[in-house]
Protein backbone atom coordinates (compact mmCIF):
# COMPACT_ATOMS: atom_id res chain seq x y z
CA UNK A 1 0.00 0.00 0.00
CA UNK A 2 2.32 3.52 -0.61
CA UNK A 3 -0.14 5.57 0.23
CA UNK A 4 0.11 7.94 3.28
CA UNK A 5 -2.75 8.73 5.37
CA UNK A 6 -3.46 11.67 7.70
CA UNK A 7 -4.72 11.56 10.95
CA UNK A 8 -5.12 13.88 14.02
CA UNK A 9 -4.36 12.27 17.27
CA UNK A 10 -6.68 13.39 20.64
CA UNK A 11 -6.11 11.94 23.89
CA UNK A 12 -9.02 11.33 26.26
CA UNK A 13 -9.34 14.39 29.32
CA UNK A 14 -11.31 10.88 31.57
CA UNK A 15 -8.99 7.99 30.58
CA UNK A 16 -5.42 8.67 30.94
CA UNK A 17 -3.28 7.08 28.33
CA UNK A 18 -6.19 6.30 25.91
CA UNK A 19 -5.88 8.17 22.60
CA UNK A 20 -7.84 8.39 19.66
CA UNK A 21 -6.91 8.88 15.98
CA UNK A 22 -9.16 10.22 13.48
CA UNK A 23 -9.00 10.05 9.77
CA UNK A 24 -8.91 13.68 8.29
CA UNK A 25 -11.73 13.91 5.92
CA UNK A 26 -9.56 17.27 4.16
CA UNK A 27 -6.46 18.62 5.32
CA UNK A 28 -7.93 20.62 8.08
CA UNK A 29 -11.48 18.34 9.08
CA UNK A 30 -12.02 15.58 11.18
CA UNK A 31 -15.13 13.12 11.65
CA UNK A 32 -15.84 13.21 15.24
CA UNK A 33 -19.23 11.44 14.56
CA UNK A 34 -17.73 8.03 13.51
CA UNK A 35 -16.83 7.55 17.36
CA UNK A 36 -19.61 5.11 18.87
CA UNK A 37 -21.38 7.28 21.95
CA UNK A 38 -20.29 4.58 24.68
CA UNK A 39 -16.96 5.15 23.60
CA UNK A 40 -17.40 8.85 23.29
CA UNK A 41 -18.82 9.05 27.18
CA UNK A 42 -16.38 6.66 28.52
CA UNK A 43 -13.54 9.03 27.19
CA UNK A 44 -15.22 12.13 27.92
CA UNK A 45 -13.80 15.71 26.36
CA UNK A 46 -10.61 14.97 23.77
CA UNK A 47 -7.72 16.95 23.71
CA UNK A 48 -5.77 17.53 20.11
CA UNK A 49 -2.25 16.32 20.46
CA UNK A 50 -0.81 16.31 17.16
CA UNK A 51 -1.07 15.43 13.15
CA UNK A 52 0.36 12.12 11.68
CA UNK A 53 1.31 10.74 8.47
CA UNK A 54 0.71 7.33 8.48
CA UNK A 55 2.40 5.12 6.21
CA UNK A 56 3.04 1.43 6.29
CA UNK A 57 7.00 2.00 7.41
CA UNK A 58 6.14 4.53 9.79
CA UNK A 59 6.51 3.19 13.41
CA UNK A 60 4.43 4.22 15.78
CA UNK A 61 5.19 3.56 19.52
CA UNK A 62 2.27 1.74 21.22
CA UNK A 63 0.38 0.67 18.46
CA UNK A 64 0.92 -1.49 15.21
CA UNK A 65 0.35 1.13 12.23
CA UNK A 66 -1.08 -1.43 9.66
CA UNK A 67 -3.78 -1.99 12.56
CA UNK A 68 -4.19 1.85 12.97
CA UNK A 69 -4.91 2.62 9.14
CA UNK A 70 -7.11 -0.49 8.92
CA UNK A 71 -9.32 0.93 11.79
CA UNK A 72 -9.00 4.15 9.89
CA UNK A 73 -10.42 2.86 6.76
CA UNK A 74 -13.08 0.59 7.96
CA UNK A 75 -14.04 2.79 10.94
CA UNK A 76 -12.70 6.14 11.07
CA UNK A 77 -11.04 6.17 14.16
CA UNK A 78 -8.51 3.70 16.21
CA UNK A 79 -8.35 3.73 19.64
CA UNK A 80 -5.22 3.33 21.81
CA UNK A 81 -5.38 1.87 25.26
CA UNK A 82 -2.35 1.46 27.78
CA UNK A 83 -0.64 -1.63 27.60
CA UNK A 84 -2.59 -4.24 29.35
CA UNK A 85 -0.78 -4.63 32.26
CA UNK A 86 -1.65 -1.22 33.09
CA UNK A 87 -5.09 -1.65 32.59
CA UNK A 88 -4.86 -4.62 34.47
CA UNK A 89 -3.20 -2.45 37.46
CA UNK A 90 -5.42 0.25 37.39
CA UNK A 91 -8.85 -2.43 37.32
CA UNK A 92 -6.91 -4.07 40.55
CA UNK A 93 -6.57 -0.63 42.09
CA UNK A 94 -9.87 0.68 41.49
CA UNK A 95 -11.26 -2.26 43.83
CA UNK A 96 -8.86 -1.29 46.83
Amino acid sequence: MGNVMNCAVYKSEKKSDFYVYLKRVDDEAVDFSCIPDALEKLLGNLEFVMDLELSETRKLAQADVKEVIESLQEDGFYLQTPPKHEVINFIENSKL
